[in-house]
């Protein structure tokens, strides 16, 4: 095998890349015993860029084109390689080639929570995560760097490095940034060019690489946040608490009045309805009050009943709350779209996201 390899470095006198990966920095060109002919080709393409290597030292590096190989192209090789007696004997020489092309398709992300202060919502752990291209700049600085004696160095093997550089970046963009946790996904792209200049800054001068695109394609909060940001979000939508919870209420008079089950809870929101519309009635003059002088001055609603409910957990059930408490509960998550609920205006345990007081309080379940 030793003989063949030796035969076809001696016949081929061309040196070039043919890259088919997508992912190779560098790649040193395979020659029996690293000889090279005076007066060989080497073919250079676009994306790319040969670096000459004689005996440990940088010699020569090469733009896009083609070359021959001879000692007005090579000054500084020709010197180091002492090509004498007719410069027709062949010279020993490492040639690497660098891509200078984009590399496409890489992926970062942040391995843990990053915590940022949020004006509205206080302290809030959040992740990330995006793309972003990587291409040599200076190919001399990365295989002095990174690359040593590698013949192929491929963007995969500085991955790790660079997720890990870009996640530091990201944490100190976000927390310099101020922006709120609600504005984030209207800065991505400033984010993402902030968080871009920040890596190139750190990645440039000592390892010759260049990070052209990085994009920050989410950013993402625990699950509890995103709970507790989609009941906010209702509540706006609602717009005065008061006046919805009053107008449930109005809703849930009937059924529980009209409920024998609901005991003294039903008759004194029946009782309340009557002295409130007998107390309408008396006011407009009408009915058997038509002839009774009119009140010196306004009289109080009568209090209306206070609706108490129970929760059913683990096949147990506790309670009597306030409607308060159950509301409490339903915004830190312990109560559940599911989690079954009873007061004594319903007929049967029901689960929260169904009760006409509290269904308001959770998103829309999405289409099965």
């Amino acid at each position: 095998m030793a003989f063949f390899d030796k035969l076809r470095g001696e016949l081929i006198d061309i040196i070039e890349w043919v890259d088919d990966s997508r992912h190779s920095l560098l790649w040193r060109f395979p020659r029996f015993r690293n000889q090279i002919k005076y007066g060989a080709q080497l073919i250079v393409r676009p994306g790319q860029n040969a670096i000459f290597v004689r005996e440990g030292r940088i010699a020569d590096v090469f733009g896009p084109g083609q070359y021959r190989l001879e000692t007005r192209n090579l000054p500084i090789l020709s010197t180091l390689a002492g090509w004498v007696h007719g410069f027709d004997s062949p010279f020993k020489a490492e040639v690497y080639f660098a891509s200078t092309r984009q590399i496409t398709d890489l992926k970062w992300g942040t391995p843990n929570p990053v915590l940022m202060r949020d004006p509205d919502f206080g302290s809030v752990r959040v992740r990330a995560f995006g793309t972003y291209t990587l291409k040599a700049s200076d190919p001399k600085t990365l295989l002095r760097e990174l690359v040593g004696a590698d013949s192929n160095f491929e963007a995969d093997e500085i991955s790790e490095l660079l997720r890990s550089i870009i996640s530091t970046a990201f944490a100190d963009v976000v927390a310099k940034s101020e922006i709120g946790l609600l504005d984030l996904a209207s800065s991505y792209q400033e984010l993402s060019e902030e968080v871009r200049r920040v890596v190139l800054e750190r990645i440039e001068d000592e390892y010759g690489l260049d990070l052209p695109q990085l994009y920050i394609v989410n950013i993402s909060v625990p699950a509890e946040v995103e709970q507790a940001l989609d009941v906010r979000s209702s509540m706006s939508v609602i717009g005065d608490m008061a006046a919805y919870q009053g107008y449930q209420l109005g809703l849930s008079m009937p059924t529980a009045a009209a409920n024998p089950a609901g005991g003294l809870a039903g008759a004194g929101v029946g009782l309340g309805m009557g002295m409130a519309m007998a107390e309408g009635m008396r006011v407009e003059g009408t009915g058997s009050q038509a002839g009774s002088p009119p009140p010196t001055g306004p009289t109080p609603p009568p209090v209306p009943a206070v609706v108490a409910w129970h929760i059913a957990e683990n096949g147990r059930s506790s309670g009597p709350y306030a409607a308060d408490q159950i509301a409490g509960w339903i915004a830190s998550g312990r109560i559940g779209r599911e989690t079954m609920l009873w007061s004594p205006g319903l007929t049967e345990w029901v689960g929260a996201a169904r009760t006409p007081q509290f269904a308001a309080m959770f998103p829309p379940a999405p289409p099965s």
